[in-house]
């Protein structure tokens, strides 16, 4: 593919006036559109975005009313008024406590949570070119389960964000570096072919197998560490974690989530044309200007330093990152300009319910929010498989 032919279609796929002239790889996902980059697809976008924001501001305020304690909107809204200094208090301390330190920062960490791990997944599968990528793709909750187990069997589960979050630190590292090492032993060989990557570097292939054995490998410690250690009420601590539950979030976890959504959101969002130029493949990208290796790594440490800090507060929710992408991708299209930022609204607005209704359904019993999310996201994956099949 020459570069002028390169140029021209990456140019069809993010421009803001023109039709798209190619489909991308991530295009043809279940159910994907075209990227047409018109005015009329713009302000379907916007309508969007703003259609997005106003019902997840409503369902924050929504979701923080139901419970035991009934509590009306007007409640929640007069709560946070006055602890921003806006109005007088007009609730008794008990039930104030109850929307400004329990249910408010809940929501608001299930709201960070959502939208950070959709933006997450709509990255990773435009670095990897596979639709079936998410944050946990390249071993990271692997490594983080690591991390909690282990001070959930010594006891000191107070580390636990710092755990999980180093552990997938830890997995991030050795994902890449075992992508790193098999490209510089395999140059010219199956791997850079089939990675189609350039100057055999971190290619998708090399990255996503590397990110499998690392999974696989923390997977058994994990294990291991189950078996030889976990006694008692651990068990049921553990289990938990691993299933996702943000039962016990406080503000410090929506300082956790949402500074982490903020720092290292924003500029993913911003790299939204560097996204497409990766979605026509490395060869394609380097042409355009893009310094194939070094974008991916760092676009590739960005989401796995947001993955780490969702799942630090969070424990492993699956999922998310999976299926919102390919959602939002059925109402606007492949460009990432919208595809990240109307991703991480639907993350945050889906993340918001499917914790509610994992805290309330079987009252008095509490499920784990990664149980709701896998019986809803399994069947809606089903699906967008199906549908891709008939398309």
């Amino acid at each position: 593919m020459s570069e002028r032919v390169v140029s021209r279609r990456v140019r069809a796929a993010s421009g803001p006036d023109r039709r798209d002239a190619t489909r991308s790889p991530t295009a043809g996902t279940p159910g994907t559109r075209g990227t047409g980059g018109t005015r009329g697809t713009g302000g379907r976008t916007i309508a969007w975005a703003v259609a997005l924001g106003v019902l997840l501001v409503a369902s924050v305020i929504a979701a923080v009313t139901i419970g035991p304690a009934g509590l009306a909107p007007t409640d929640v809204v007069a709560s946070v008024m006055a602890h921003l200094g806006l109005g007088e208090p007009t609730l008794t301390p008990l039930r104030d406590g109850i929307v400004w330190e329990l249910r408010m920062p809940r929501v608001l960490t299930a709201a960070a949570v959502g939208a950070g791990l959709a933006l997450c997944g709509a990255v990773m599968q435009a670095l990897t070119r596979n639709p079936l990528a998410d944050p946990y793709l390249l071993g990271l909750s692997s490594g983080a389960s690591v991390g909690a187990v282990v001070v959930i069997v010594l006891g000191v589960g107070l580390l636990l964000p710092f755990a999980a979050f180093a552990g997938a630190l830890a997995a991030l590292v050795a994902t890449l570096a075992l992508a790193g090492a098999a490209g510089r032993g395999g140059q010219g060989g199956a791997g850079a072919g089939a990675g189609g990557g350039v100057g055999g570097g971190l290619t998708p292939t090399r990255t996503v197998l590397a990110g499998l054995a690392v999974s696989a490998m923390f997977g058994a410690i994990t294990s291991l560490v189950i078996f030889w250690s976990a006694t008692g009420d651990s068990y049921r601590e553990i289990l938990n974690w691993l299933l996702g539950s943000l039962a016990g979030t406080d503000w410090v976890s929506v300082a956790i989530a949402g500074g982490a959504l903020v720092v290292i959101g924003i500029p993913l969002i911003t790299s939204a044309r560097t996204l497409d130029a990766f979605a026509f493949g490395d060869a394609a990208a380097s042409a355009l200007g893009v310094h194939v290796g070094r974008s991916r790594t760092l676009l590739l440490g960005g989401t796995a330093l947001l993955t780490g800090a969702l799942v630090a507060v969070s424990g492993s929710i699956g999922f998310v990152g999976l299926i919102l992408p390919h959602a939002v991708r059925l109402l606007v299209g492949s460009r990432h300009r919208a595809l990240l930022p109307l991703s991480a609204l639907a993350g945050a607005l889906f993340l918001v319910w499917a914790d509610t209704a994992a805290r309330t359904l079987f009252d008095p019993r509490e499920l784990p929010v990664g149980i709701i999310t896998a019986l809803v996201g399994g069947p809606v994956f089903a699906l967008l498989l199906m549908r891709r099949r008939v398309s």
